[in-house]
């Protein structure tokens, strides 16, 4: 097997400090922070040919949910070279960003920033699949195999990369609901996943009826789109979506302090059955509808009453589709069920979009070879420490070496996993580790709220004389 070079001033021998696995906004963080630490031998292997950011979603005048200070390094490292507004000046669009007052960016934007990136950080190899990792207990060193495609585009070339870190961030994938899944899976049935939308988006135009399932934001962006591009009175749109309401995304200034590290770190230290009853409750927190969309939704539904009528619209939330099925041979049956009141329907339409999420994607396979060094939790999950590294045996982590995840966790730390703007400070913290030095130092306060009882011990001292006295138990 023949290994990538390592870069210069490192012995070729030599295990690598660490190999990301999977090249989206997260590892690509990860990357760049890593860039200026120049003792740290790094590599990342990305299996597409290039870095490739939901483009299906890219819809005209879809925007980034967080501000664009929660780009890949600036909330870690805002005097990094691979900041935003580095990227602009580059560009030369620095001036024009400045008096366009946008806090936040578009999506094309964002994966534009992110192609930049892509296209001047060394140490990224694109069209590199990932296929085992190993702990060879000889060598006390994880061994990552990986194949590439030949100069010919045909055979496949064997690697193997040996390395003290892995960081998995092989990202998510789209979820199709089982109800749902073998329409999606069969060829010519128009029923497609929200993130193919704009390959599909000129063929859902001409249907004579779409149905868009989800409530989340991809489905309003989605309905919106189609909306704006569907004449009035003729619209025949649909949506629909399990939740109870087509709910605004919780966007308060104390509520977005659950997306701070502070957050994070108490989340990470409750129980496991709390945990698990938190995340589903909290999905308004990232699950729901930023609200200048739903705006934006209701004033172009407003706009086309103007002259009298209503739009051929549909908008019902509360909705689960139980089954569907294929119609003659181009439609589509989706038989309904109101959640609060009980009832049933079915829904004839030419044209599914599923805004239905997306889902981890399984590590099983890429793991196979740790199986018997994993620690699980009690739902065999994998078990992810404060610092996003694996549990793994004590025979490997008392060597120094580790397995981190991105974007893996969010049992384990919440709903700021998944979320943009921890990305730079969860990078931050892995390379910490990574080295055992502080190569980037951390705030040790991030949220005015204090999510418990008990002040967490790595707060700085309250300044106020007053402070709760936890209760004894007398029993």
């Amino acid at each position: 097997m023949s290994p990538t070079p390592h870069p210069p001033g490192h012995a070729p021998g030599a295990p690598r400090d660490l190999v990301g696995i999977g090249i989206g906004p997260f590892n690509l963080s990860l990357a760049a922070l890593a860039h200026p630490l120049t003792s740290l031998d790094t590599v990342f292997y990305e299996q597409r040919p290039g870095f490739d950011w939901h483009p299906g979603l890219l819809i005209d005048g879809a925007r980034v949910q967080v501000p664009f200070l929660a780009d890949l390094v600036t909330l870690a490292d805002p005097t990094s070279h691979w900041t935003f507004l580095n990227h602009l000046k580059a560009r030369d669009r620095l001036f024009p960003f400045y008096f366009a007052e946008h806090l936040h960016i578009q999506r094309t934007e964002y994966d534009a920033y992110c192609r930049w990136v892509c296209d001047n950080l060394p140490g990224l190899h694109f069209g590199h699949r990932v296929d085992a990792v190993r702990w060879n207990p000889e060598l006390d060193v994880f061994e990552v195999d990986f194949t590439r495609p030949a100069p010919d585009g045909e055979a496949e070339t064997l690697g193997r990369t040996h390395t003290r870190n892995v960081v998995l961030g092989i990202g998510t994938e789209p979820h199709v609901p089982d109800p749902l899944r073998p329409l999606a899976d069969a060829p010519g049935v128009p029923v497609i996943h929200a993130a193919d939308y704009l390959d599909h988006r000129d063929t859902l135009l001409a249907a004579g009826h779409i149905t868009v399932v989800g409530s989340g934001q991809s489905g309003a962006e989605v309905f919106l789109d189609l909306l704006r591009h569907r004449p009035a009175g003729r619209e025949r749109l649909h949506w629909i979506g399990r939740t109870e309401a087509f709910a605004p995304m919780e966007y308060s200034k104390l509520g977005l302090e659950h997306f701070t590290p502070d957050y994070t770190r108490y989340f990470h230290a409750l129980p496991g059955p709390v945990r698990d009853r938190l995340v589903p409750a909290q999905w308004q927190l990232h699950k729901g509808v930023d609200s200048g969309t739903l705006a934006a939704i209701h004033d172009e539904l407003y706009r086309r009453t103007l002259h009298g009528g209503w739009p051929d619209t549909v908008l019902t939330p509360g909705v689960r589709v139980r089954t569907a099925g294929r119609l003659a041979t181009s439609q589509v049956e989706l038989h309904l069920e109101h959640t609060q009141q009980g009832t049933r329907s079915r829904l004839t339409t030419d044209a599914v979009v599923l805004a239905t999420g997306y889902r981890q994607r399984p590590l099983t396979r890429l793991l196979a070879g740790l199986d018997p060094y994993l620690r699980r939790d009690s739902g065999e999950r994998l078990r992810v420490d404060e610092h996003f590294r694996l549990v793994l045996d004590p025979s490997i982590t008392a060597t120094g070496c580790h397995v981190y995840v991105q974007n893996a966790e969010l049992h384990t730390h919440g709903v700021g996993a998944p979320d943009l703007g921890l990305a730079a400070w969860r990078s931050a913290t892995i390379l910490n580790s990574v080295t055992g030095k502080e190569v980037y130092p951390l705030p040790a306060r991030t949220a005015f709220t204090t999510f418990g009882l008990h002040r967490p011990p790595h707060l700085p001292p309250a300044r106020e004389s007053r402070t709760l006295t936890p209760l004894v138990d007398q029993r």
